[in-house]
């Protein structure tokens, strides 16, 4: 299920996985996600691919808000995880509510330990790992008051793959560029795809996170809304400290467990995690970069990563095109979208990478897109439209390339989750089903919108925008 670009929704403070239902809705690091296959054995290590000293990059500010614990967020809302704002929850004064909390949470880590044991925690390194450990009800706080925050497909990009950004990503491009081509020729995953996803995760390495993470998954796991994911996250981070690879002072990042450069929750860093530089450590906390770019690239190749493929590629539609044919359950070879007058932008054919989509993120007013399966690819990392083309935007930028083309309906805003609800109840009504009252627009929906559009004697886009809600009403 795909949500569409016109709106990013975040839960304030909510961090973690792309793609989870359930558990943080909000990440852009790779997430092993409920369902997805999650691994708790070391991938395997890439020895002496290049030591890389770190130097700072100028970056923005505004990152994302769950992962990197500042106000605003680089990372939209996974599709399909969309939820209705979290309820306000009660005020407590933090003191009294610890003091309250302390004794249960004390034992709640005793009865812990024996669930460590067996899966193979020494009693040495979960002491240590919870030594000076209390309940952070920061933590709490962040997971349990989720705002709504919505923002338009475009002012997302404005932000996501702003001037500023293009540059610290071509200067650390040029300034860590030995390690990066080292990561390419190892794993196939180009050097700026690389750079775009570390710089939407952490600002280039400015933004990782400074949350004690044994502490915020242990307080997670202790509040039980998520229980077994957070214990399980837990887990993990006690085996990776059992590892060596790191200690568990330096084992931080957001308040919902991502960790490093490049955000990986610590089930993925058992899965994908490498040790770029030779040192026996895959450190992906350090100053030092290198170990999480290739993790990350390694995330991207074992996802399927096709090296020399574009993500997806500005186009222009002819006139008369069949909108029916947008959305990424249509995918065709590209000599049919070459046959039906789809064009470059530059007035070209478009080139062979195999089949490919015709995405509409903005409806017929927007840009237009022609993606390919690395598309695909990037949404393993997180499955929100808008970060995987922010991805792919800000790394052809870093590679040299210009900005859009086309332009965005800007006079648009954002369906706040209410109106989506509503548009879902209204089509339903009108006699165009879209399935489950959920305020995800997804492809369902989409297909709803667009035969509704039809009937009406309008562009079939599937665009669910404000005006096809009005119209309904």
């Amino acid at each position: 299920m795909r949500v569409t670009g016109l709106a990013i929704f975040v839960l304030a403070g909510l961090s973690a996985g792309a793609g989870w239902a359930d558990p943080p809705s909000a990440s852009v690091r790779p997430p092993v996600r409920p369902g997805a296959p999650g691994a708790e054995t070391p991938g395997p290590t890439a020895p002496g691919i290049v030591a890389a000293e770190v130097q700072s990059v100028q970056s923005l500010a505004a990152t994302r808000l769950a992962q990197l614990e500042v106000p605003s967020s680089l990372r939209p809302s996974p599709r399909g995880t969309a939820a209705a704002p979290a309820a306000p929850v009660t005020e407590v004064e933090p003191h009294a509510q610890a003091r309250a909390s302390d004794a249960g949470f004390a034992r709640w880590i005793e009865g812990f330990r024996a669930r460590a044991r067996n899966a193979g925690i020494s009693d040495a390194t979960f002491s240590q790992a919870f030594s000076g450990i209390q309940l952070n009800t920061r933590v709490l706080d962040r997971d349990r008051n989720q705002s709504e925050f919505t923002r338009a497909l475009w002012d997302y990009l404005d932000s996501a793959v702003s001037d500023t950004r293009v540059r610290n990503g071509r200067e650390a491009l040029q300034q860590h560029g030995s390690a990066l081509d080292g990561i390419e020729r190892r794993y196939r995953v180009e050097a700026e795809v690389v750079a775009a996803i570390w710089g939407l995760e952490s600002a280039y390495g400015h933004m990782r996170g400074d949350t004690n993470i044994i502490e915020a998954m242990a307080t997670l796991a202790y509040d039980g809304r998520r229980r077994d994911f957070f214990e399980e996250q837990l887990i993990a981070a006690l085996r990776i400290l059992q590892a060596g690879d790191v200690d568990a002072r330096h084992m931080t990042g957001s308040w919902a467990g991502a960790m490093g450069h490049t955000q990986f929750m610590p089930t993925s860093f058992l899965s994908f995690a490498q040790d770029a530089n030779g040192d026996g450590r895959r450190d992906i906390w350090s100053d030092n970069p290198v170990d999480a770019l290739a993790s990350t690239a390694n995330y991207l190749a074992e996802h399927g990563w096709t090296y020399g493929q574009p993500w997806g590629m500005e186009v222009v539609l002819p006139r008369g095109f069949d909108f029916s044919q947008s959305g990424e359950r249509v995918k065709r070879p590209v000599s049919h979208w070459n046959a039906a007058g789809v064009r470059l932008t530059n007035g070209q054919p478009i080139p062979d990478h195999g089949r490919a989509s015709i995405l509409l993120p903005a409806g017929a007013a927007g840009v237009p897109l022609v993606i390919f399966d690395n598309f695909h690819v990037i949404e393993r990392y997180n499955p929100a439209d808008a970060y995987v083309i922010a991805v792919g935007h800000l790394s052809d930028r870093i590679a040299g390339a210009g900005p859009f083309r086309a332009g965005w309906p800007r006079g648009d805003r954002a369906l706040s989750f209410a109106e989506r609800q509503e548009l879902q109840r209204r089509l339903t009504a009108a006699g165009f089903p879209p399935g489950n009252v959920d305020g995800i627009i997804g492809p369902n929906t989409i297909d709803a919108v667009r035969r509704y559009q039809a009937a009406q004697g309008l562009v079939p886009d599937g665009y669910a925008s404000l005006a096809v809600l009005e119209r309904l009403r």
